[in-house]
């Protein structure tokens, strides 16, 4: 996935870079006559029209990588946004999970405490019968 971004890029630089060089036609001898400059001319109007191409192509290739980059971005913030929601829910379940163990340890802290009670009760009861059949 990073490879084409790479590869985008690196061709819009290619076509700005070309599209900046003066094309010129390589002129054996200067001729003088009207042919020669009618060539000259019309060689000009051609490579002002590839020139006026590639720089279109130059526009349209930018915004094309803006709208792509642009994509890529909402798609990994969408990503990253429904995988923090994730996270929010697990946590809230975490938290609802806590809440209820903390509910069953008090719960079981105040069975122990009425256990522990009623067991120390009983012990002292049978000791005062102990004791009362000792006096007997």
């Amino acid at each position: 996935m990073n490879s084409r971004p790479v590869l985008l890029i690196f061709l819009l630089l290619v076509l700005i870079i070309t599209s900046q060089f003066e094309w010129k036609q390589q002129i054996g001898e200067a001729e003088a006559n009207p042919t020669a400059t009618r060539r000259r001319q019309q060689a000009l109007e051609r490579e002002d029209a590839v020139k006026e191409k590639v720089s279109t192509l130059c526009s349209c290739s930018i915004a094309i990588a803006f709208i792509w980059i642009q994509n890529i971005t909402a798609y990994m913030i969408t990503s990253y946004v429904q995988i923090i929601l994730a996270q929010e829910k697990n946590i809230q379940q975490l938290n609802e999970l806590i809440q209820s163990l903390q509910l069953q340890l008090l719960h079981c802290r105040g069975s122990n405490s009425t256990a522990h009670t009623s067991s120390s009760q009983a012990t002292g009861d049978k000791e005062v019968e102990g004791q009362e059949m000792i006096g007997d």
